[in-house]
This record gives structure tokens, C-alpha cells and sequence, in this order.
């Protein structure tokens, strides 16, 4: 079984790039579909940093990047998958813009650093960590500008809300990237 499996699922390693990139695009945009609004801030909770880390940890970074790239292009260009369906330029220069903005430089420092962390799930989970707090702190600046607002604030209602729940994602992002890590490996 295992035999035909590899076989039916080796594919050539660019259709199955093409497909990591797709696959994990489509991700993002459903992850961005799990919204849970909060009434303090205009930025909701959504799983997209979840995919994002993935992302970066199983495609590595070149194809991290074009996957966030594609994303921030598809909704750029009217497909509403950004978070409560959003889509267009427009979504660009709102305040939850930045995050998006985040999700390039957190995917390239993921994919760097994760190379050495091997397999250890301490040094992931910090790497993880160090990623988030990057799509944080980009939001967080986002907030500042577009909303006109000092940084003490921006960082109150843009970054400390979401660390509890950025930890348990890269946590879960941790325990999902050893276990698929290998494959992929094989695959890409």
C-alpha cells in the first residue's frame, strides 16, 4: 500500500511545489474565515498566523514567500479571503493591513531559523514564537499609522490580546510541522 501511495503522490518535484503553494494559500484564506472579533480592537482573532508559520516551516522560504505573495495578490486583486471576506487594494491601507504586511518577513525568518532548530520542539516553538511576535509587531505599527494613535495604544489593542492565543498557534503549528516535517521533505 505504502508502494502505491509514493507512487500515486510522487508527482514531479514542481507539480508537487505548485501544489504546496496552493494548497497553503487556500489555507490562509480559510484560516481567515475563523474570525472571532473582538469589541476592543478592529483586528479579529484568526487562525491565518497558524497556516503562515506552517507555511514557512514545510515550504521553506522561497515558497513561503511566494505562497503569502499569492495570497496577499489574490485578495489584492478582489477574491475575498481576507479576513471577514475582505478583498481588494482598499484592504491595503486598512488598520488590520499590517498583519498581512507581517506575514512575508515572519515566514522568512521561520523558514531560516528552523533549518537549524532541526528537530528539536523547544527551538521550534521559539522560532515559532519569534515569527509571530514579527506579524505582531507589524500590525501593531499598522494600527498606529492608519488609526493615528501613539504606540502604547496601538500595542494594546493590536498585540497583547493575541499572545496567549499566538502562543497556543505556534504550539500547534510545533506539534503539526514535526510530524508532517519528513514527508515534505521527501515531496519538495
Amino acid at each position: 500500500m505504502v508502494g502505491v501511495l509514493k507512487r500515486e503522490l510522487a508527482l514531479s518535484k514542481q507539480a508537487n511545489r505548485i501544489c504546496a503553494v496552493l494548497f497553503s494559500v487556500i489555507f490562509i484564506a480559510l484560516g481567515a474565515f475563523v474570525r472571532l472579533p473582538l469589541p476592543f480592537t478592529p483586528v479579529p482573532i484568526t487562525l491565518q498566523t497558524f497556516f503562515v508559520l506552517l507555511s514557512a516551516g514545510l515550504l521553506g522560504r522561497r515558497l513561503s514567500v511566494i505562497t503569502q505573495s499569492s495570497y496577499m495578490l489574490l485578495g489584492a486583486l478582489g477574491l475575498p479571503i481576507f479576513a471577514g471576506a475582505a478583498s481588494g487594494l482598499g484592504y491595503f491601507i486598512s488598520p488590520t493591513a499590517g498583519y498581512l504586511f507581517g506575514f512575508i518577513p515572519a515566514a522568512i525568518i521561520a523558514a531560516l531559523y528552523l533549518r537549524r532548530a532541526g528537530d528539536n520542539p523547544r527551538l521550534i516553538l521559539q522560532v515559532f514564537c519569534l515569527s509571530s511576535i514579527i506579524i505582531l509587531s507589524a500590525g501593531s505599527i499598522w494600527l498606529k499609522v492608519s488609526l493615528r494613535i501613539p504606540l502604547s495604544q496601538a500595542l494594546v489593542i493590536g498585540f497583547a490580546p493575541f499572545i496567549i492565543g499566538d502562543f497556543l498557534k505556534a504550539t500547534a503549528a510545533t506539534w503539526v510541522y514535526l510530524k508532517l516535517k519528513a514527508r515534505f521533505g521527501n515531496i519538495l
